[in-house]
């Protein structure tokens, strides 16, 4: 039976509930621009692929839209100063990740959230308990490419049999799937469970503590 000494979250839907400010700075963006605002729900389906696609998903028109590079860069702008408004952890979630650390288990935050905004926000809310955190940048192929997970567990010195991948999407579940990691669904984040069942969770969860059992049995 494997044996598992590190976990590797998702941060958006999963340890972070990032949703309004999300949502607000795509609204404030649309306004900026004369364009129709759009609802939490429409953001929440968005999330999950970069601010690049979520700005493409939100323009009217997407990339083919001429102000589509304008509006990239200022939704950025525009999040960049306002991600900490309404922005904060799920509940148990800061609890989870210190018991997980101070048990010796290695842990890395890994997002398709521009590189920048995941490096502050995880010491901002976890403080020491992440030890690396991967976010998406220049020259890394985003998930559900495994680049950034192959990034942080080099990071860790872990290798794939020893983690898992714990997150709440359907490019969660990819990303696991390609990094060769067993995948762990959070049912409190931006998509259902009937998703997470569909993309072949090995285990699906509905709150953070139960990842202590799936961890303690292995």
């Amino acid at each position: 039976m494997a044996q598992y000494n590190t976990v590797i979250f998702d941060m958006d839907g999963t340890v972070l509930n990032t949703l309004e400010d999300l949502t607000d700075s795509v609204n404030h963006t649309m306004a900026l621009f004369g364009y129709p605002a759009r609802t939490m729900d429409e953001v929440r389906r968005f999330v999950g692929n970069g601010v690049g696609r979520l700005v493409e998903l939100c323009v009217p028109g997407g990339k083919a839209n001429p102000q589509f590079v304008d509006c990239l860069a200022a939704f950025k702008t525009y999040y960049e100063a306002h991600m900490q408004i309404k922005t904060g952890p799920y509940a148990g979630i800061p609890e989870l990740l210190s018991l997980l650390r101070d048990r010796g288990f290695k842990l890395a935050i890994v997002s398709n959230k521009f590189d920048d905004a995941v490096k502050e926000l995880t010491p901002f809310y976890f403080g020491d308990a992440v030890a690396v955190a991967v976010g998406e940048a220049p020259g890394v192929a985003k998930k559900p490419a495994p680049d950034t997970v192959y990034k942080a567990l080099e990071a860790l010195g872990s290798t794939a049999d020893e983690a898992v991948y714990v997150g709440d999407s359907e490019v969660d579940a990819e990303t696991a799937k390609n990094a060769g990691l067993p995948f762990v669904g959070v049912t409190w984040g931006f998509r259902d469970r009937a998703l997470l069942e569909e993309k072949g969770a090995k285990w699906i969860i509905d709150k953070p503590e139960e990842l202590l059992e799936i961890l303690g049995r292995h």
